[in-house]
């Protein structure tokens, strides 16, 4: 799932990619979204079903892997 910023520069909301880890994952979105979207991953939160991950948490078939852009507010 791609969320605020990361959905405007992929231009969907969720994309199909492949990975044994979060990290491979998020490297393949990269790969097809482009190094604006690069950049804007390195600032991003990553989730794992839900539940903060890390870059080495293991990610299997039907997974869904979420980045989530840095919120400012007030």
């Amino acid at each position: 799932m791609l969320f605020g910023p990361a959905r405007e520069l992929a231009g969907r909301r969720e994309a199909e990619v492949t990975g044994a880890t979060a990290a491979e994952v998020l490297a393949a979105a990269v790969e097809r979204f482009g190094p604006a979207f690069a950049e804007l991953a390195g600032r991003s939160g990553l989730w794992v079903n839900g539940e903060p991950a890390e870059p080495q948490t293991p990610v299997a078939d039907g997974d869904e892997v979420a980045v989530l852009p840095p919120v400012s507010g007030g």
